[in-house]
């Protein structure tokens, strides 16, 4: 049997900045690895998560110039947890902005889960821009995909958490879960609003790994992190991203197609079920299309850090 890939060692950046955009917002980047190396962007999740120093370990840093942001409203961009002027639209103008400004022709795009929304919404309005893309744990924001983890569907496998997803809201609001959320998260009562933060992202935080991990449930409870990430996905999702349609995505994505791509999909990921990677490869036939036989979702676990680091050192 072939040795599992691990990811690169840890880095730091050689480079740290902040960028600012339309609307108010400042971007926080980073850029790690070779300086002259083929460039590369990591997209991270939620939205709302904010990137994190593992995601640099994806790409070979002797090879790779890498780069990191921290979409609008999180990390350590700022204004902080803000819903204003932040859309999908709003962080794809914010990608080309942080490429121009870095000077870069085209890069790789990386992401997974609401990062390859991201990277595939990118890629579709700047085609010419991607050189590849490494996608994980396809999510699009359809409706189907939505009401499978926040409405019925999840919580049948995961019962437990799920009753603790449902404690901050009352009966008579759980026929919309995700409507009662929000009108929590964008309220006026601060406690009413951690609350409700704390018990979004721990659902997640719970839910992402094939095996749970307690250092990461107790990470997405902490109220800092959970507040971006759960008023910000919120808004996201209530909105259905901005997408003119509900399977715009997957119906754009034949537009792709002259773009080398490689999709990774946990067999058991129960966050962005393996449907959706299904969907997207019918339309990308000739994307590497793999399936990890024991994952769930988060980009660390071993198989699916295995295949992402083959993918960028292929296309290194």
């Amino acid at each position: 049997m072939t040795e599992k890939r691990q990811l690169y060692p840890s880095i730091d950046p050689y480079e740290t900045g902040v960028l600012k955009v339309a609307g108010g917002h400042e971007i926080y980047y980073e850029q790690s690895g070779n300086p002259a190396g083929k460039a590369a962007v990591y997209l991270h999740g939620g939205p709302g998560g904010g990137c994190d120093p593992r995601q640099r370990r994806v790409f070979d840093p002797k090879k790779y110039r890498i780069i990191l942001f921290d979409q609008r409203g999180c990390g350590r961009s700022k204004p902080f947890a803000s819903l204003e002027h932040n859309t999908t639209w709003d962080l794809v103008a914010d990608m080309e902005r942080l490429r121009e400004h870095l000077g870069i022709e085209d890069w790789q795009v990386c992401g997974g889960s609401w990062g390859s929304t991201l990277a595939l919404a990118y890629a579709q309005t700047h085609t010419g821009r991607v050189s590849e893309l490494v996608l994980r744990g396809i999510f699009t924001l359809r409706k189907s995909e939505l009401d499978w983890y926040y409405q019925s569907g999840a919580s049948r496998i995961f019962p437990d958490e799920w009753e603790k997803f449902l404690a901050p809201i009352p009966e008579d609001e759980r026929g919309n879960l995700m409507q009662a959320y929000y009108d929590r998260l964008t309220g006026d009562d601060q406690a009413v609003q951690i609350e409700a933060a704390r018990a979004w992202s721990m659902w997640e935080g719970s839910t992402i790994n094939l095996y749970q991990r307690p250092g990461q449930i107790e990470h997405f409870g902490s109220e800092k992190f959970a507040v971006a990430f759960a008023r910000i996905e919120c808004h996201y999702f209530i909105n259905g991203g901005w997408f003119e349609t509900d399977n715009w995505l997957i119906d754009n994505a034949g537009v792709l197609k002259d773009i080398p791509a490689v999709i990774v999909q946990g067999r058991y990921d129960v966050c962005t079920p393996m449907a959706t990677a299904w969907d997207l490869h019918k339309v990308m036939p000739d994307a590497e299309f793999s399936v990890i036989p024991d994952a769930g979702h988060a980009f660390d676990e071993p198989g699916i850090a295995d295949a992402l680091v083959r993918a960028t050192d292929r296309f290194a």
